[in-house]
């Protein structure tokens, strides 16, 4: 039984859940900024549990768009596909069973959530086919990792405010650095097989740009706060993640790949001290 649900539990990223935690943290920015500190629990456990089926979902797709360059990457040799232990079918059947649980559970909120959640799935799909055509496809993942904000604003608000757009602004910019960070890691082996990312357009230029896209997302997150008129534990959770973009810059100062690959890995204390900082002033204001 394990031989045979291991394949799978690889294919779906569970041994890794870095992805899911930076799908997660943005997602719970917006449900505690949209609820105003008190998000109702039901709703917020129905987009955990989205988030987990979702990103799960976006790895399979992943690596069945790239199993036949998977082989030529050092770090993703071992994945199911690559190495057999899963056919091109399988992985299929597994993508839309997790399509199907992700739509049972969009449809337990509001009616415009889910058509928010409609457009979420082609931009998620889209994403690993966008390597072949163009060196921005960070980009794309940008947009398909803060679709979760726009959708939480729906649920417990039925309306989608300015303040959501500039939480997705912010956050669109934090993922395109740390999605930079790790296409730095594997910009050897994409340059040999052909695939593109904007660690190979940014070239010699990449940390100044990575840096640049951590200022503009702790930027508008303080423009953020000041409307919001938080307390100073907002600002202290900023100065937080500032300090740990900083130490991101250190590791990839040299681009060598495995300090490159913690560095992305290090983002997941970026969006942590982002809602710890929010959590406790929205505390302060109850």
């Amino acid at each position: 039984m394990r031989k045979t649900i291991e394949p799978y539990l690889k294919l779906m990223r569970i041994d890794r859940p870095i992805g899911t935690f930076l799908l997660l943290w943005p997602t719970l920015w917006a449900l505690w900024l949209a609820g105003n500190g008190q998000p109702d629990p039901t709703i917020v456990l129905w987009f955990v549990l989205g988030t987990f089926v979702m990103r799960s979902a976006g790895c399979v797709i992943n690596d069945y768009a790239d199993r036949d360059f998977d082989r030529h990457v050092d770090r993703t040799q071992a994945r199911p596909l690559t190495r057999g232990d899963i056919s091109e079918r399988q992985a299929l059947t597994l993508f839309v069973a997790l399509l199907c649980i992700a739509l049972f559970i969009v449809l337990q909120l509001n009616s415009f959530t889910f058509w928010f959640a409609l457009l979420a799935v082609p931009i998620a799909a889209s994403y690993p086919f966008f390597k072949r055509i163009t060196h921005l496809p960070q980009l794309v993942l940008g947009v398909a990792f803060s679709w979760g904000i726009p959708m939480a604003y729906a649920a417990l608000t039925e309306s989608v405010p300015f303040e959501a757009w500039l939480l997705f602004a912010a956050n669109f910019s934090w993922i395109v650095a740390y999605d930079t960070q790790y296409a730095m890691a594997d910009r050897e082996d994409d340059i040999k097989v052909g695939i593109k990312s904007t660690a190979i357009l940014f070239g010699r230029h990449d940390n100044l740009i990575i840096g640049g896209l951590h200022g503009l997302c702790l930027l508008l997150l303080l423009w953020l706060g000041v409307e919001r008129d938080f307390s100073y534990h907002y600002y202290l959770g900023l100065a937080a993640a500032a300090c740990f973009a900083i130490y991101q810059q250190t590791l990839c100062r040299d681009r060598d790949r495995q300090r490159c690959f913690q560095a992305f890995l290090n983002n997941i204390w970026f969006g942590a001290m982002v809602f710890a900082g929010l959590l406790l002033s929205l505390i302060v204001e109850h």
